[in-house]
């Protein structure tokens, strides 16, 4: 609190949406450079061209998270102070203020892209829906980073070669699982990652490929194990009464355009995720990463039917627990959008 205490007080980060004569200023927190070409590649030209890509008269004030100072963990609350108008949010690492984010992107749930899809479209209007109430946030988009991958310094075959091994995470749900396989789950921020695996502060650590590649963990690693734990959920959250200020065309055109966006990103996500793995590993082609020369570890049949089974076993119950403590229908309504789908 006492970082948000510093920033309600400093003039940088002040700054509201105003409704001028000659338009809109907004005030925008990104993703993390570090995470890599989503931010620079598509995030960001959206919001400095902004008034081109959504056809509101508006300029947008645009800062990567990691140039601030800001933790991403404090995104709801930054935006309920309204410190910012829309935030490029980071699901997981919020989801401790609000667990039913982590609904969306539950260890096991969503195996590739298209199950994704279907995910967001049958739950995110109840994250909406807990955002709006608690955190006078609008919930304006859901899109991915990517499959989620292993990679370790140390050798490894299969999930259960974790056991005794320092693993970084970033969510508790994923850090049941890993301690399921008889791993240490350490919550550690991405921008650490790379020296903490450099000084053995972890073995071993979950990203996806292109982000990995980008921040330089295939410098410091030697297996990828592609399982996909999680497709790492992130969205996009405005400050309600902000929105609630534009007009109703306004709004409309606001909606279309993070519309389009989202669906971009959803584009070259499955781009980059393909070609990242290319690149970690040495093969061609390699076009949007940088080549290294990782050893590919397939995935067996066991470790494909943990990944599958753990929606049931081990991340749904856990999840179900905290969540409902403070949504109490929580666990209903997501069995009521995916129960039966999911656990097919």
């Amino acid at each position: 609190m006492k970082t948000l205490m510093t920033l309600a007080t400093t003039a940088l980060f002040a700054v509201t949406a105003t409704a001028q004569a000659e338009g809109y200023t907004f005030k925008a927190l990104g993703q993390p450079i570090a995470t890599g070409l989503i931010q620079k590649n598509v995030e960001q030209p959206f919001f400095e061209n902004f008034a081109e890509k959504t056809g509101i008269d508006a300029v947008v004030d645009y800062k990567p998270l990691d140039v601030t100072g800001i933790k991403d963990t404090e995104q709801l609350r930054i935006l309920k102070a309204g410190l910012f108008d829309i935030v490029s949010l980071r699901m997981s690492q919020i989801s401790r203020d609000e667990p039913t984010i982590l609904g969306l992107d539950l260890v096991g749930l969503n195996p590739d892209y298209a199950t994704g899809r279907k995910t967001i479209e049958g739950f995110a209007d109840k994250v909406d829906a807990q955002l709006q109430a608690k955190f006078n946030t609008k919930l304006l988009g859901v899109w991915p980073f990517g499959p989620q991958v292993l990679f370790c310094e140390p050798e490894i075959g299969q999930l259960a070669d974790l056991k005794g091994k320092k693993v970084r995470v970033y969510d508790q749900n994923l850090a049941n699982f890993v301690s399921s396989v008889g791993g240490t789950p350490v919550p550690i921020g991405f921008p650490d990652v790379h020296q903490s695996l450099a000084r053995g502060v972890v073995d071993c650590a979950i990203t996806g490929p292109s982000s990995a590649n980008s921040a330089g963990w295939p410098e410091v690693t030697n297996y990828m194990l592609p399982v996909a734990f999680q497709l790492a959920l992130n969205g996009y959250g405005m400050n309600l009464d902000v929105y609630n200020k534009l007009s109703a065309e306004d709004q409309a055109k606001l909606d279309a355009g993070f519309d389009a966006l989202v669906e971009e990103i959803w584009t070259y996500s499955e781009e980059l995720f393909d070609d990242a793995v290319r690149c970690n590993v040495g093969q061609k082609p390699c076009e949007t990463g940088k080549e290294y020369d990782l050893k590919l570890v397939e995935i067996t049949d066991a470790d494909k039917a943990i990944i599958e089974n753990a929606v049931n076993e081990i991340s749904f119950p856990a999840w179900a627990e905290v969540c409902d403590k403070q949504n109490a229908t929580c666990s209903a309504d997501w069995l009521a959008a995916l129960g039966t789908a999911s656990t097919q």
